[in-house]
């Protein structure tokens, strides 16, 4: 099987890190996987892990350049004869859509788009892949998406990364952070962002009240962000909670975060389409308390891993963390049942196959 994937850019983000990993899954299957992509710093692990990167402008949503790249990416997919392409974003989705390929088209919708005509080109392909039942509704909802075409399939967590058995105890990892044995860690992870909604977090830790209490925030703050993050930064400083808060921006090995944390808390306003990093914390082992809607709701279990609240509810928010601190559970049976990369990259499999042979 010969497969393409598309996507503007291979940087940072959710939609990147799947494409990466489905890459690695591809070649051990014996899969020729190819990425069309204007490029980025993860196009060097596609390569690595045996993929092949194509780089074009599938980026770019300049009209009057758009002929061009149309008919240069139609040149690019005669020459490799795909049996599917697997679209990932709108421009290569309508790039795709004029360029008309000889095979089947297969779209995954990653988020809740625009309700509009420029976004409803997701939803004409062949089979229509969506990270959680959140997304499915919603698509099905605001574009009249055939439901029979539809297929949830469930971020992956690498559980190679997250493994709770592979880290050292929580006290030394602490000990690696400057944090204390007997600290009550808190920690929230994303890039620093209103939409992230980190101040009602902030509010929460307040109302615990807690002098050993610590909320680790891990991300890194984008120039755009910048108002974002000096606004927190006042907010703490009015709450005296300097000496609580720890800003450590952006680290590779989050699951050391993970493991040193007593709850994971994910606030964000805006619905996420799944929240892998919910995923990741519970398992290692971690409860989780989310905001009460989007994909999240696949995930946590509540009373067995984690908890809801109301997203703006800091008294809520602070009541669910003292619950969550006190579950137990396997998180790591849990995830590796329903949301392992294997399991994503096997029903991606499938649903190929599928579509081939109707």
């Amino acid at each position: 099987m010969r497969v393409v994937q598309i996507l503007p850019e291979l940087n940072e983000g959710g939609v990147e890190r799947g494409v990466v990993e489905l890459n690695r899954e591809f070649v051990k299957n014996k899969i020729e996987n190819f990425v069309i992509t204007k490029g980025g710093k993860l196009a060097s692990i596609i390569e690595k892990d045996g993929g092949k990167v194509i780089l074009h402008d599938v980026c770019s949503k300049n009209i009057f350049t758009a002929p061009v790249r149309i008919l240069k990416l139609r040149k690019i997919l005669k020459e490799i004869k795909p049996d599917i392409v697997h679209i990932r974003s709108r421009v290569p989705a309508w790039m795709v859509h004029f360029a008309k390929p000889k095979c089947k088209i297969i779209s995954t919708v990653h988020g809740a788009n625009s309700v509009n005509f420029y976004s409803k080109i997701m939803v004409k392909a062949d089979r229509i892949i969506v990270p959680s039942n959140f997304i499915k509704e919603y698509i099905i909802k605001n574009f009249n998406a055939d439901e029979s075409r539809i297929s949830v399939i469930f971020r992956g967590v690498n559980l190679e990364n997250f493994d709770a058995t592979k880290f050292e105890s929580k006290e030394k990892l602490r000990n690696e952070f400057g944090l204390k044995k007997d600290d009550f860690i808190i920690s929230c992870v994303g890039r620093i962002s209103n939409l992230k909604n980190i101040e009602t977090i902030i509010k929460a830790i307040k109302i615990l009240e807690n002098e050993n209490i610590k909320l680790l925030v891990v991300g890194g703050v984008h120039p755009k962000r910048k108002k974002y993050f000096e606004f927190l930064k006042k907010l703490i400083c009015k709450l005296d909670l300097k000496k609580s808060i720890i800003f450590l921006g952006s680290i590779s090995e989050i699951a050391k975060i993970y493991a040193l944390s007593d709850v994971v808390v994910s606030a964000s306003i805006k619905p996420e389409s799944f929240g892998r990093s919910v995923a990741e914390a519970i398992a290692l082992n971690r409860p989780v308390v989310a905001s009460n809607h989007g994909g999240v709701k696949d995930i946590i279990i509540e009373d067995v891993n984690g908890y809801f609240f109301a997203p703006l509810d800091e008294k809520e928010l602070a009541q669910k963390i003292l619950m969550a601190k006190d579950l137990k559970f396997d998180g790591y049976s849990y995830i590796k049942s329903k949301f392992s990369l294997e399991k994503m990259c096997n029903e991606n499999l499938k649903i190929y196959k599928e579509v081939l042979n109707a």
